[in-house]
C-alpha cells in the first residue's frame, strides 16, 4: 500500500530542499523524522510537515502502523516563479527570481 502528500508552492528552492529530501529516502518513519526534527535547515521543518502528513493519512485513512512504514520516495519539483525587479545603478534594474517548490512524499509499508 503507498501513501501519499503533496505540499505545493513552498516558498524555498528546489535545490535546497533537495539536500534534506535525499536524506530521508529509504528509511523507515521513524529514522526520517529523527533527521527531520534534528537538522537546522529550513527545508528539514517543511518536508517534516509533509512526512507528518503523509504518516497521518497512512494511520487514519488505511489503518497502517507507523513503525511498518518506510519512506518510498521523496521528490522535490521546481514550482511557480515570482520575478521581482531592483533598481541599480545608472537607472538599469537587476532580476530576482523567488523560486518556489512541490514537495511530494510516497510511504509504503512493504
Amino acid at each position: 500500500m503507498e501513501v501519499q502528500a503533496i505540499t505545493r508552492n513552498v516558498r524555498i528552492s528546489p535545490e535546497k530542499a533537495r539536500h534534506v529530501s535525499r536524506l530521508i529516502q529509504g528509511k523507515s518513519v521513524t529514522e526520517a523524522l529523527a533527521i527531520v526534527d534534528l537538522s537546522p535547515r529550513k527545508a528539514a521543518r517543511l518536508l517534516g510537515k509533509t512526512l507528518r502528513s503523509a504518516v497521518a493519512n497512512a494511520e487514519n485513512n488505511f489503518d497502517l502502523d507507523r513503525k511498518l512504514l518506510t519512506v518510498k520516495s521523496s521528490q522535490v519539483n521546481p514550482g511557480p516563479v515570482m520575478k521581482r525587479f531592483q533598481p541599480k545603478a545608472r537607472g538599469s534594474a537587476g532580476r530576482i527570481i523567488k523560486r518556489t517548490s512541490h514537495l511530494h512524499i510516497v510511504l509504503t509499508d512493504i
